[in-house]
């Protein structure tokens, strides 16, 4: 605990300090606004935008999301309203609150990827860009600029050239075969961090209808079912980077921050459990405070040295 008695759960990504390491994850937690009046964004160590474009996007037919035995498919294919209209119109609002506001940017080209953060390098009140070349649910860009570590490599060291004021995090796909690779790959274009993982391609089908349960044929697998599978992930790619790693797949629990903390990660992203309770994240901080309180841990960082698994 610190002098005053207050729990300290401040992490670092980079040159980004967060009051806490729970953060709501893009394309779960709108612009931020639209959770504004349930959560107290304060209390948050951040939240990531939906995916902001060059222009706006519609994204895909409805029903745009599935239910499915501990998780949830979506197909919303990166709805946004452009990131221009985004700066207009959503960040004089957002400049207001007092946390980490993350862009996750897209794009359909490496070109489009650097020209979005080239637009929002001059809007004032964001604090990092997340660059995903990870999306399953679209037909162009996504996954398959984040497959190749030579495409990964192309698309981030564009993105980190027009990124000169702010960190610039990647987020990768669980569909690859080795995902150290990609992560170095990431690393040495100029990530400052990594966000491990994207959702996993995968159906839904309704038999008496003879079509799928979702607008499009697929979507994107996430909630506590991929948890396990992305915790792997995290731990293979902490030990082959030496930049932060945010966890991202699954997470409900304080237990569960836990178990990505005792993985190697910094923080974590918290997606699929802002539509079961929209107040998930607001609820991880609190209870996450109160876990490292009873540890009588100085601090998580402390804390943290005594998850970290023993094994290689």
């Amino acid at each position: 605990m610190t002098s005053a008695g207050v729990v300290d759960l401040t992490v670092n990504i980079g040159a980004l300090h967060l009051r806490n390491p729970i953060i709501a994850a893009s394309g779960t937690f709108g612009y931020g606004l639209e959770f504004a009046h349930l959560v107290n964004l304060n209390k948050l160590g951040g939240f990531v935008t939906k995916g902001l474009s060059l222009a706006p996007i519609e994204g895909s037919p409805a029903p745009r999301l599935c239910e499915t035995p501990s998780g949830m498919l979506n197909a919303v294919g990166l709805q946004n309203v452009g990131v221009r209209a985004f700066i207009a119109e959503k960040m004089p609002v957002l400049r207001n609150y007092d946390t980490s506001i993350v862009a996750n940017v897209f794009g359909y080209s490496p070109d489009e990827y650097s020209e979005v953060i080239r637009i929002l390098e001059d809007a004032p009140g964001l604090a990092a860009y997340e660059l995903n070349i990870s999306c399953p649910n679209v037909k162009q860009g996504g996954i398959q600029f984040g497959s190749d570590p030579a495409m990964v490599s192309q698309v981030v060291g564009l993105a980190r050239k027009a990124a000169t004021r702010r960190p610039l995090w990647v987020k990768l796909s669980p569909l690859v075969t080795d995902i150290r690779v990609i992560a170095r790959a990431a690393e040495e274009a100029g990530a400052d961090g990594l966000t491990v993982a994207n959702t996993y391609p995968a159906m839904a089908v309704d038999p008496e209808a003879g079509k799928s349960r979702l607008g499009c044929p697929t979507g994107g697998l996430s909630g506590p079912a991929i948890r396990p599978i992305t915790l792997r992930l995290v731990w293979e790619a902490a030990k082959a980077v030496r930049i932060p790693i945010i966890g991202l797949g699954g997470i409900e629990k304080v237990s569960d921050v836990l178990e990505y903390l005792a993985v190697g990660a910094t923080a974590v992203q918290v997606g699929t459990a802002n539509f079961v309770s929209p107040i998930a994240p607001e609820r991880l901080a609190s209870g996450l405070q109160d876990w490292v309180s009873c540890s009588k841990s100085i601090n998580l960082n402390d804390l943290k040295k005594s998850l970290v698994l023993k094994f290689d």
